[in-house]
């Protein structure tokens, strides 16, 4: 059964562009010209994921974004024609998996969707689970657990997760850290990494966790105790 990505852009051209190279690739598409039509079909059409244009008319791309992480988890991945990064920052620390900016090139789109695609589609084979302190972590269905409740995660905060806790007292440098998350392919800047960081404990800070990870200036990022201070 094919995966449904919801294209959310107002411009007709682009939205034709994705469709055929989504299709093409295997994809079944679901399109929305504006914000209110994209919560529309949400829950509509409950989609694997959504590309979702920023420079959206009346409602933008990322009060969208706000909105629908308050009921779900649905991977987003952004589409930018603004050069300010502070825009794609934002958007990541409201929730967003990933960025995209215009013109893109649709091969690598389609890429950047089956890699998030990847990395958030439970495996029906088998569970990996781990745990450090009162976390809990079940990579094979997108689980993070602080004593037995479950934390909301993106698909990057999760795979930041997965890398630190699998050995958690390794320090991991920053530039590997970067490149085991994003690919080795992908400029990704300090900014970026710190904003999912971010999220990240404030998150696990909420849940009561705030140990789970450590900053090691100069050196990288470790797993904390993770004791549930």
């Amino acid at each position: 059964m094919s995966q449904t990505i919801l294209i959310v852009d107002d411009d007709p051209q682009i939205r034709d562009v994705l469709r055929i190279a989504l299709t093409t690739s295997g994809f079944t598409v679901s399109e929305a010209v504006d914000g209110q039509d994209a919560l529309r079909q949400v829950g509509n059409v409950v989609p694997d994921l959504i590309v979702l244009d920023i420079g959206l008319p009346e409602m933008d791309g990322l009060a969208v974004c706000r909105e629908i992480r308050k009921e779900r988890d649905v991977p987003i991945l952004f589409l930018t024609a603004r050069a300010d990064e502070v825009d794609r920052i934002v958007g990541l620390e409201l929730g967003g998996d990933d960025y995209v900016a215009k013109p893109f090139s649709p091969r690598e789109l389609v890429a950047r969707i089956k890699a998030i695609l990847k990395r958030t589609t439970p495996s029906p084979v088998a569970r990996n689970v781990q745990q450090h302190g009162v976390l809990e972590l079940d990579e094979t269905r997108h689980v993070c657990r602080v004593r037995g409740a479950q934390v909301a995660l993106t698909s990057r905060e999760m795979d930041i997760l997965s890398r630190l806790i699998a050995r958690p007292d390794h320090v991991v440098p920053r530039p590997r850290l970067v490149d085991a998350v994003y690919g080795v392919n992908i400029h990704v800047s300090d900014r970026t990494l710190d904003s999912h960081l971010r999220n990240l404990r404030a998150k696990l800070t909420e849940a009561g966790c705030g140990d789970a990870i450590e900053t090691v200036h100069g050196v990288g990022i470790r797993m904390g105790a993770c004791r549930g201070v």
